[in-house]
C-alpha cells in the first residue's frame, strides 16, 4: 500500500518534521506507527506514580524512544518533609523542588506524556493492560510500572501528624545528621526496640523509649544500658509548626524532646497491583525480583512500594533499572 506524496507531507507536518525534498511514499507499516504514536489512549508503558522512581523510569524509557504515559495524583510519600537528604547532588533541597526539576527534564522527551489523575482500576486485556482513572479516563498499554509508594498509618495522637516528616522521623540516614546529639525518643513497642535503640545511638546518646502502653518486649538489655523505657500512653506532642518540643503522657509527665523516631505501619498507596494479582510479600510490599519484575508478567514495580529502604536514591535507581528491563522486553517482544 502507498499513498501520494502530498498526503505524506500533510502527515509529517502534523508531527513537526521538515518535509522539503520528500521523494519516497509512506508504507503501511509507517502509517500504522504514525497512527499509534498519535493515539492519546494507547501506550507502550504506563507508569503509575510520578515521583522519583516513576520519573527516573520515564526518563530512561523516553530516551529509549518508547511511548509512555505517567499517571500521577500529586501525593508523594515524602510530601511532608521540608528537606531531602542523603541524595547526592540534591542534599538539603526541598523534595518538591527536586521532583519539579525532574519532571521538567522528563517532559523534554516527546514520547513521554503526563496525566494528572488518580489511577483507580486495572485489568488485563488481550493486548496488555487497561487502566481507568478517577476522572473517568481509560488508557491501555503493553506494560505497566507501579511506582506508587505507600501510605503511612500514623497513630491518633495530637501533634503527631503535624510533626511527621519534620521532627517525627522514620530514617536516621535521611534525618539523623540534622538531629545528632539532640534529645531523642523512639516510639516503638515490639522486639525491634533494642536494635532500633542501637542504631539511633550512633547519632545521639540522649535517648528514651516510648512504648505507648505496656511493653511487649524484653527490656533487660535496655535496663543494663540504663535506657529509660516509658510505658505510659502518649497524650500529645507539643510542637511549634512541626518542631517537636516535648511529649506529654497520660500520667501528666512531660519529656523534652527534639526528635522522635517512628517506623509506621503502612498500606499500599495503590490497590491495582493486588487487583491484577501481583504478589504482596509478608512485609506488605509488592514482591519483585532483581530486575523489578512482579509476579505478573508485563508488570514491574519500583520505589517505596517494593522495599523497606525508603530513599530517594534507591527509588531513582530502581526506576532506572525497571525501565531498562521494560525496554528490553518490548524490544525482544517486537523481534521475537
Amino acid at each position: 500500500m502507498f499513498i501520494e506524496t502530498t498526503s505524506r507531507r500533510t502527515l509529517l507536518k502534523q508531527i513537526g518534521r521538515t518535509v522539503s525534498a520528500i521523494t519516497l511514499p509512506i508504507s503501511s507499516q509507517e502509517l500504522i506507527k504514525f497512527n499509534s504514536m498519535h493515539d492519546n489512549s494507547q501506550f507502550e508503558v504506563i507508569i503509575i506514580g510520578g515521583s522519583y522512581a516513576g520519573l527516573s523510569a520515564a526518563m530512561t524509557l523516553g530516551r529509549s524512544l518508547k511511548k509512555v504515559l505517567v499517571i500521577d495524583s500529586g501525593k508523594p510519600c515524602n510530601r511532608f518533609t521540608p528537606h531531602a537528604h542523603n541524595f547526592i547532588t540534591q542534599d538539603g533541597k526541598k523534595p518538591a523542588e527536586i521532583s519539579a526539576l525532574a519532571r521538567q527534564q522528563v517532559a523534554q522527551y516527546d514520547t513521554v506524556s503526563f496525566h494528572n489523575d488518580l489511577a483507580t482500576q486495572g485489568a488485563k486485556t488481550e493486548y496488555g493492560f487497561e487502566i481507568q482513572t478517577n476522572l473517568g479516563q481509560t488508557f491501555t498499554a503493553q506494560k505497566l510500572l507501579f511506582a506508587t509508594g505507600i501510605k503511612d498509618i500514623l497513630p491518633d495522637i495530637d501533634g503527631f501528624t503535624e510533626c511527621w516528616g519534620k521532627t517525627v522521623i522514620h530514617c536516621p540516614y535521611c534525618h539523623g545528621y540534622e538531629v545528632r546529639g539532640r534529645k531523642t525518643g523512639i516510639f516503638v513497642n515490639d522486639e525491634s526496640a533494642v536494635d532500633f535503640y542501637k542504631i539511633i545511638s550512633n547519632w545521639t546518646d540522649s535517648i528514651i523509649i516510648l512504648t505507648n502502653g505496656k511493653a511487649t518486649f524484653d527490656q533487660a538489655e535496655l535496663q543494663e544500658r540504663e535506657i529509660l523505657v516509658m510505658e505510659n500512653t502518649v497524650t500529645y506532642l507539643e510542637h511549634e509548626e512541626g518542631s517537636l518540643k516535648k511529649i506529654v503522657l497520660d500520667s501528666g509527665q512531660t519529656h523534652a524532646l527534639d526528635a522522635l523516631y517512628f517506623r509506621p505501619p503502612f498500606v499500599q498507596h495503590c490497590a491495582i497491583p493486588q487487583q491484577l494479582g501481583c504478589t504482596i510479600n509478608e512485609s506488605g510490599h509488592i514482591e519483585v525480583d532483581d530486575f523489578q519484575k512482579t509476579s505478573l508478567p508485563g508488570v514491574f514495580a519500583a520505589g517505596d512500594c517494593t522495599t523497606p529502604f525508603r530513599s530517594l536514591a534507591i527509588a531513582s535507581a530502581q526506576g532506572n533499572k525497571a525501565a531498562a528491563m521494560l525496554n528490553h522486553e518490548l524490544i525482544m517482544g517486537e523481534h521475537a
